[in-house]
């Protein structure tokens, strides 16, 4: 069975720099799409960066040039640096993973969801 543990996050000030990991397990790490998403109080799920099995990442414009997604193939794990983050990326952050061949953030229908961590970011 495919499963994914989530560490990282907390709390941080505004300006600051968070990086989480996703330890996907059960199965061939490098034959997944992999991504982040996050989901702020009230809010709908936003996806925000892709990580195919090729390593070729995509980002949503929302934190496009201050987050980057990256993945240790040798420890199956995927990882968001968050750098320079705002209040408003104040969220509960999760992990995704399917076997898609088109991998893409822009989809939320993912068979596999870390347990989602919290990120709080202070003015």
């Amino acid at each position: 069975e495919v499963q994914l543990v989530q560490t990282g996050g907390g709390s941080v000030s505004a300006g600051g720099s968070l990086t989480l990991s996703c330890r996907l397990t059960g199965s061939e790490y490098n034959s997944f799409c992999m991504a982040w998403f996050r989901q702020a109080p009230g809010k709908e799920r936003e996806g925000l960066a892709s990580f195919d099995e090729k390593g070729m990442s995509s980002y949503s414009d929302s934190i496009k040039g201050r987050f980057t997604i990256s993945k240790d193939r040798t420890k199956n794990t995927l990882y968001l640096q968050m750098n320079s983050l705002k209040p408003e990326d104040t969220a509960i952050y999760y992990c995704a993973a399917d076997l898609w061949v088109q991998c893409t953030w822009s989809r939320a229908d993912f068979a596999t969801w870390g347990q989602g961590t919290q990120v709080t970011v202070s003015s």
